[in-house]
């Protein structure tokens, strides 16, 4: 007896002899399900994304000495528009100066600076549209300066006085929002603005208004890039996709870890292909390699409708805050070497002398005017008085306030009217307050 699975067995035998598979039908098993990936049968572990074991590239415009490199292109840019970059680079170390020494005196809580990255900041705030939304991480003040955020507007937030519609007053200093100036409100957790980009660029691409207009611009250091959210981040505007430009202030510590020791591999650019996204590595010293990388990360975002990573590689001259003594676990002489090998103002002024755009008479026409116009902004803002007392309990939730905040207030109003004007200490802290705290205690 012949078993009919045997008769199967011999059929099938004699169809391939008599007809070899076709090129058609091989193909079909060469690449793995739901990949292109080539079959290969040389064992060949990789471990760079360059292909060659090289590290990526760093992208450079002008030399230490503002000159030009061999094949480089400038960006499209006036006499004009030069100065204001100049400009604004010059007036961070001129605020960051005063507010940090302000700080000192304990006129406010905290400050953080941004001395070594003033051309990172600069240049991709001139790179980016004004419309674009950004989410910062703490050093950007000077993207809010680009868009037109007035002197008395950062000393506001610092100081938390009534003309602070940042956060009345209710955020650390540096903390900025500012909707008019598409600026989204700094958080302190590390790295949550990461996602929240992610989304922001959806809703932007969603917006038939904004979509092909306006990106989402996401900043941060190459610590918060050890976080899960930066993952989660990247993999999200990957994905959907997103017009998300994410720049990464790689400035070589998280407070106080070395970049040395946060990760093994090649920065934080060699984490872009992994996402399937475009990447660039640029010298974050140099304000115009950083203007012309944004601007073709932003125009990559707008076409594709996807991410676009890049990685600013500069070194963090000051303190990682006020809170912060860096000399611990860095010696002095490496910090003054770098501000003296590659400053990034130095580099650029060095540039505007050559195109014959600047000298020394209006390099100092301009350190005493910015000097003089951040100390007034200063000496107004020491002067006026805190948002009312009852901000404490607005903007929690929209709509009418909850029973919870309301018998809260109302507790807080029964103790100002029994000791407000009884214990020297909180009489001291009401006089700085608009009303004296007369509006919790119900006398307004």
């Amino acid at each position: 007896m012949i078993r009919p699975w045997r008769i199967a067995q011999r059929l099938a035998s004699r169809n391939l002899q008599a007809r070899p598979f076709s090129s058609t039908t091989c193909s079909r098993f060469e690449n793995l399900p739901k990949s292109s990936s080539p079959i290969v049968s040389k064992l060949d572990f990789f471990n760079s994304v360059t292909g060659n074991a090289s590290q990526i590239p760093t992208y450079r415009v002008i030399d230490g000495s503002g000159k030009l490199l061999e094949g480089a292109e400038l960006p499209e840019m006036d006499e004009a528009f030069a100065k204001r970059l100049y400009e604004n680079m010059m007036l961070l170390p001129t605020l960051d100066n005063v507010l940090y020494n302000v700080q000192r005196q304990g006129k406010i809580s905290f400050y953080m600076t941004a001395y070594g990255e003033e051309a990172t900041i600069i240049g991709s705030a001139a790179g980016l549209d004004k419309e674009d939304e950004v989410l910062g991480q703490y050093r950007e003040m000077g993207v809010l300066l680009w868009r037109g955020f007035s002197l008395d507007n950062v000393m506001a937030q610092c100081f938390g006085n009534e003309e602070d519609f940042s956060g009345k007053g209710r955020q650390m200093p540096v903390h900025f929002g500012s909707p008019k100036h598409h600026f989204h409100t700094i958080s302190s957790p590390l790295g949550t603005q990461i996602p929240q980009a992610a989304g922001v660029g959806y809703a932007l691409r969603r917006d038939p208004n904004r979509r092909g207009r306006s990106i989402a611009a996401c900043y941060f250091g190459e610590g918060a890039a050890s976080e899960g959210d930066f993952h989660a981040g990247l993999l999200l505007a990957s994905t959907i996709p997103a017009p998300t430009l994410y720049i990464a202030r790689n400035n070589g510590f998280a407070i106080s870890t070395p970049s040395t020791e946060q990760y093994h591999g090649d920065g934080i650019a060699a984490r872009g292909p992994g996402y399937g996204i475009d990447t660039i590595r640029v010298d974050g010293n140099d304000v115009l390699a950083v203007l012309n990388a944004v601007r073709e990360a932003r125009r990559r975002c707008l076409e594709q409708g996807r991410a676009v990573l890049l990685e600013a590689m500069s070194y963090r001259v000051g303190h990682h805050s006020t809170s912060d003594d860096s000399f611990a676990y860095r010696p002095r002489s490496e910090v003054e070497d770098r501000k003296r090998i590659d400053n990034p103002i130095v580099r650029f002024r060095l540039f505007l002398e050559a195109q014959g755009w600047w000298d020394a008479e209006a390099e100092a026409d301009l350190k005493a005017r910015l000097r003089a116009d951040v100390m007034k902004s200063f000496k107004r803002a020491e002067s006026l008085k805190r948002h009312e007392l009852g901000e404490l309990f607005s903007d929690v939730y929209a709509g009418e306030q909850p029973w919870n905040l309301r018998e809260q207030k109302e507790e807080l109003g029964r103790l100002l009217s029994k000791y407000g004007n009884a214990w020297e200490p909180w009489k001291k802290e009401l006089s700085k307050f608009k009303n004296n705290g007369e509006d919790v205690m119900g006398r307004v």
